[in-house]
């Protein structure tokens, strides 16, 4: 039987936030990388029963990618929003 793990996916301004708690083994690379300190421990349980991460507020992220980049166990996605043109240009 094969197990599928599901994203908890948190829309932000600039991107939409996935992470994989079942990946997530809490090391704290992503919050420790983060140039807007934007992640935060959250309630749900990790891989080891460590707390995962989660996005603080909405508006910080500038969806820099860099939290998916150092994630050593790829729990983290970051699905960047298309940018919106501005009106009358």
């Amino acid at each position: 039987m094969v197990k599928e793990f599901k994203a908890l996916s948190i829309p932000m301004e600039k991107a939409i936030f996935h992470i994989f708690p079942e990946y997530c083994k809490g090391c704290g690379l992503c919050k420790e990388k983060c140039p807007n300190d934007v992640l935060r421990w959250s309630d749900r349980l990790g891989l080891y029963g460590t707390p995962a991460v989660e996005p603080k507020d909405e508006e910080s992220c500038i969806a820099c990618m860099i939290c998916e980049m150092v994630c050593p166990d790829c729990a983290i996605y970051i699905e960047r929003k298309p940018k919106r043109k501005a009106k009358g240009l």
